[in-house]
């Protein structure tokens, strides 16, 4: 029987030494091509702890995704709940170190090139192509997140209204998020 203080430590799934350095190696990965915050790379990780590796289901994920991002505090938390829930503290040491350091290392490099050649037509180039990149992203994020409830109609609504708030109004997206909260909390998706 495994003891209460192994499971916080090692995780539910009880993953190995190989397991945690791939996992550190792929949000590693990850980081590099991050443009616009972890969020967008939410798709890729699905991909990775639910579909390839099976750590996950849909909907664990989902659930890490909406703690983190519902948790005071930077974006990036819902990195540490898909890492504590994989391999407990061990996995949140291995997810957040993945995604922190090397993007940390590359912004700093690169802020520091920029600054030197800012009126350079080619950073100025691939700092205008960043905006489509991240859309793209945003909008994969998306469809790897709606896809576990996307067979009830409701999601849909949710999706629908959410996108006219955002793009018609002035309205805080809070709202949105309230009433997806209470649609979950009903049992409506």
């Amino acid at each position: 029987m495994t003891e209460p203080w192994q499971t916080l430590l090692w995780g539910p799934v009880g993953i190995g030494g190989a397991d945690w350095w791939l996992l550190f190696l792929h949000f590693t990965a990850l980081s590099l091509v991050a443009v616009g915050g972890a969020i967008t790379t939410v798709s890729e990780m699905q991909r990775i702890v639910v579909a390839e590796h099976g750590w996950l289901t849909p909907m664990q994920f989902n659930d890490c995704i909406a703690i983190g991002q519902a948790a005071p505090g930077p974006n990036v938390l819902f990195v540490a709940a898909i890492g504590f829930s994989i391999g407990g503290l061990a996995g949140v040491a291995a997810t957040m170190a993945g995604s922190l350091l090397p993007s940390a290392v590359l912004a700093v490099a690169a802020g520091r090139f920029g600054q030197r050649h800012r009126q350079s037509r080619g950073v100025r180039a691939f700092s205008a192509g960043l905006a489509p990149l991240t859309i793209g992203l945003l909008l994969a994020t998306g469809t790897v997140l709606l896809r576990p409830t996307a067979g009830q109609p409701v999601s849909w609504l949710l999706v629908a209204a959410t996108l006219w708030l955002m793009l018609r109004t002035r309205r805080n997206p809070m709202w949105a998020l309230g009433a997806g909260a209470l649609a979950g909390a009903l049992g409506w998706v």
